[in-house]
């Protein structure tokens, strides 16, 4: 391949980073394994269309928002080694068990591979994750006895005492985006539209407490 002078003797190495990058995001949007390209705190910036699909959204949708929004850690323990090793620059592989809802609303369960991987040494690592599905449950989650994860039952309960999507974002350290997707996932499992529908479904199932105020979680009680 042949690399432009900019005029000073020195190769226009700008054109040819543009170049790769270009290749690049052509060759993940035809890999069928999902995949995403993150800053060092998880807010993704490219995804292709297999890991968008997970998320029942455009690869266009998941620019911004956070991959926590959407996959959950078995256990935030396996986060802790990622963050040092974006800290300290290292490069290595590191998988972590992660769960997840799809469209269809039955719980999927898999591998996301998290490595760091930069081009700059003196600049922080960008992540790399690639998604290995394993599985799902044979049938959607039962009801009423587990309607509703932790996460959602917080977001339910705070929403029931009037709280605003940012209010809500920063009480379970979320994105805004984070919240209306919990929101939306919680809309399309349970049958129903607008938060005042769902907070009504919530008390019928047993998710939040009904004596008490302000709102709270029937399994924090």
């Amino acid at each position: 391949m042949d690399i432009e002078d900019n005029g000073g003797g020195a190769p226009d190495w700008r054109r040819e980073a543009i170049s790769w990058r270009n290749r690049f995001i052509l060759l993940l949007d035809h890999l069928p394994l999902p995949l995403a390209l993150c800053d060092p705190h998880g807010e993704i910036r490219v995804a292709n269309p297999a890991m968008a699909a997970e998320c029942g959204l455009l690869p266009g949708q998941l620019r911004g928002r956070n991959a926590l929004d959407f996959f959950v850690p078995s256990t935030k323990a396996r986060l802790h080694p990622i963050a040092e090793a974006v800290r300290r620059h290292r490069r290595s592989r590191y998988p972590v068990e992660v769960t997840w809802c799809p469209p269809s609303g039955v719980e999927r369960h898999g591998e996301m591979d998290v490595t760091p991987v930069s081009d700059a040494p003196d600049l922080p690592p960008s992540l790399l994750l690639m998604l290995r599905v394993a599985g799902e449950r044979a049938e959607p989650r039962p009801e009423p006895t587990s309607p509703a994860s932790e996460t959602e039952a917080r977001i339910l309960a705070l929403a029931a005492g009037g709280g605003t999507t940012a209010r809500i974002a920063k009480a379970v350290g979320l994105t805004a985006d984070g919240v209306n997707y919990h929101l939306a996932q919680l809309s399309r499992r349970w049958g129903v539209r607008g938060r005042t529908a769902l907070v009504a479904r919530a008390y019928t199932l047993g998710v939040l407490d009904p004596g008490a105020w302000p709102p709270v979680a029937a399994q924090s009680r």
